[in-house]
């Protein structure tokens, strides 16, 4: 697949290239942070590390009492959500390329050659090692007896847990250009959701990787290649029997989860992807403004401009607010329902990956540099 560093503002916001030619842009200034009138207290329920993210996405995953992280280094580690103690962390002996899979069994992650690591979750200890097709940006997807790993050459490879070895493959055609970005996997049922380039959505069966439906998210418009991508970004937000998902220069939209029948859609351009919680969907477009869409129709709830150009993480919703990240490292809460600003808690470095949610309550953030913050809004 043709190769290079294009970056257009919004991806270069993002930290993510699009495939394609080489060009470059600085990009429009980003707002300035004004104090918060009474801000709420942002409670720090425990700090740790790993390895830094260079120039990729590094998003930690939860799978009960236990949070598994990992860096470009190539080390993984699982951390004690209720403490932050490290209880083990290995060395993988390879540059890690995206976040970490992982289901109460296994934890999975993989490279920019394609090469996948499954590792013991209670102990760290090798299980199997294989390899897909291409480089692997997304974090890969454990669930079902499954590992689901989403390469950039718009395949998407079910593998077994226990074995690692290939169950079947899902493929598509690949657009001329595509946009460097994370697009995970999402399981409900017995199906798979994922997005891939020309705005498509489908559904596979987690069986045999056969097709169960397509949505069009968007659809390719403009004078150009460039002007024409049109990619699902982030991994689909599955809630009851809806999924919704959201395209780089195109729609916002969610889908009845077994036929794909559209619910609703809306305008807009997005690089993380979109979040959703019992009442709203949540996503940062690629200037920088948070809306809130309510779930039933797609109406606008709220929208807040106040963060424009400053490159923000997809957004979190945390019980009464939504936690989005940014460029200089500053994690924002906003008001779930109005979304005015709650609180902000400096996390020392850029926040690209999405945070992530604690339970009963909380959330964690990884940044750029590696450091993580358990934090409880």
């Amino acid at each position: 697949m043709k190769r290079c560093a294009w970056r257009n503002a919004a991806a270069a916001a993002a930290a993510l290239a699009l495939a394609g030619c080489s060009s470059g842009s600085s990009g429009p200034t980003p707002a300035e942070l004004v104090d918060l009138a009474n801000p709420k207290e942002v409670r720090v329920l425990w700090s740790a590390g790993t390895g830094s993210a260079g120039a990729f996405v590094f998003s930690p995953a939860l799978a009960g009492d236990a949070l598994y992280v990992a860096g470009r280094d190539g080390r993984v580690a699982r951390i004690d959500t209720a403490n932050g103690r490290e209880v083990w962390s290995v060395s993988t002996d390879v540059t890690l390329s995206g976040g970490v899979g992982a289901s109460a069994r296994t934890v999975v992650v993989a490279t920019e050659e394609g090469e996948v690591i499954a590792l013991e979750a209670d102990s760290g200890k090798p299980r199997w090692r294989g390899r897909v097709s291409s480089e692997v940006l997304a974090a890969p997807t454990v669930g079902e007896g499954l590992v689901l790993v989403r390469s950039i050459d718009n395949r998407i490879f079910g593998l077994g847990e226990q074995d690692g070895k290939r169950r079947w493959v899902y493929q598509r055609a690949p657009g001329s250009l595509i946009l460097r970005a994370p697009a995970g996997v999402a399981i409900l049922g017995d199906s798979a959701f994922a997005g891939f380039s020309g705005g498509k959505l489908v559904a596979v069966s987690l069986a045999n990787g056969a097709q169960r439906w397509e949505a069009t998210v968007a659809l390719p418009k403009g004078a150009n290649e460039l002007e024409r991508i049109a990619d699902v970004v982030g991994t689909p937000a599955l809630l009851g029997r809806e999924v919704c998902a959201a395209a780089y220069q195109g729609r916002v939209a969610c889908y009845e989860a077994a036929s794909g029948k559209q619910l609703w859609a809306r305008e807009l351009s997005s690089v993380t992807g979109v979040s959703v919680d019992a009442r709203y969907a949540f996503v940062a477009d690629e200037r920088g403004t948070v809306h809130a869409f309510d779930r039933s129709n797609g109406a606008t709830v709220w929208k807040q401009e106040k963060l424009a150009n400053r490159q923000l993480s997809q957004p979190l919703p945390a019980g009464a607010t939504v936690a989005v990240g940014d460029f200089e490292g500053q994690v924002h809460f906003l008001s779930r329902d109005s979304g005015e600003f709650v609180a902000r808690y400096p996390a020392g470095s850029t926040v690209r990956a999405a945070p992530v949610a604690l339970t009963p309550a909380g959330l964690v953030v990884q940044t750029l540099d590696g450091g993580l913050h358990a934090l409880s809004p």
